[in-house]
């Protein structure tokens, strides 16, 4: 079961709080509940999907509760993990063969590394390993910007549809000047739409779509990593070169914590034995 991503909740719920706040200091409750129009929201979100349904097929319709469930989730594969692992298989592979990592196997969810180390203990050569495993990631990163492109298309759309409920709102409005009194409030409802369209699009879809495409360059980049390792096993690399080929991956923060961590393994080690 996969995490939740705290952050995108956090900052969707902030900006709708800070808005809120921002219309009642100004104008009390009194001017929160006149930025409530039925009519405009029906504008907005009916014209913002009809241009979609219109963009896509049902297909990638269909993707989307899934795209937006995923901004919601948190990768949960650790660098510091997964560089731990491949130097156990490596220790395992110069020991008892690679045929043995059949049996590592058993604990690991992740599919991709599965493929790759069962491609090695195959005897698949490299090069072939690298090929094959690199086009599952581009087929990945295809899948996840096709997901994504609906978002962005969602993003693109909601400030359009809300400014053709503003020039509604206006046509409307001209068509009544013969009472300036309501001049003001029927421009207030005018204006709503772009207001509805834009809060969509800047703190909702555009965002969304950002924090996706930040999460399939994360996807990829430990793809990558899994790669390195699956031929740096293969090729009976020592395992200590191998962590240290994949540590340069690392950020220096966590580099430092790895090396604590080593310290704090090897001094256990020298407590047990004395």
């Amino acid at each position: 079961m996969k995490k939740t991503d705290i952050l995108t909740p956090i900052g969707l719920t902030l900006g709708f709080i800070m808005i809120s706040f921002g219309i009642i200091s100004s104008g009390g409750m009194g001017g929160f509940i006149s930025f409530i129009q039925i009519s405009s929201v029906v504008i907005v979100l009916g014209g913002l999907a009809a241009a979609l349904l219109i963009n896509f097929n049902l297909k990638q319709i269909k993707l989307t509760g899934k795209v937006v469930k995923e901004a919601f989730n948190k990768n949960e594969q650790d660098l510091a993990q997964l560089i731990g692992l491949f130097e156990r298989l490596s220790e395992r592979a110069r020991r008892e063969g690679l045929l043995a990592l059949e049996n590592e196997l058993e604990d690991v969810d992740d599919p991709f590394i599965k493929k790759g180390v069962l491609l090695a203990v195959d005897g698949i050569e490299p090069e072939v390993i690298n090929d094959i495993m690199s086009a599952e990631i581009n087929a990945m990163e295809d899948r996840h910007q096709k997901g994504r492109t609906i978002i962005e298309k969602a993003g693109e759309y909601a400030p359009a549809w809300g400014m053709v409920g503003t020039l509604i709102g206006l046509v409307l409005m001209l068509n009544n000047l013969t009472d300036p009194s309501t001049l003001g409030p029927q421009m207030a409802v005018a204006l709503l739409t772009t207001f509805y369209g834009s809060l969509l699009a800047n703190l909702v879809f555009i965002p969304m779509a950002g924090k996706l495409e930040m999460k399939t360059e994360e996807e990829v980049f430990m793809k990558q990593i899994v790669i390195e390792g699956v031929i740096g096993v293969q090729s009976g690399q020592n395992p200590r070169i191998l962590k240290e080929k994949l540590s340069a991956f690392l950020s220096e923060d966590m580099k430092k914590a790895q090396g604590t961590e080593d310290e704090e393994v090897v001094g256990e080690a020298a407590n047990e034995a004395s």
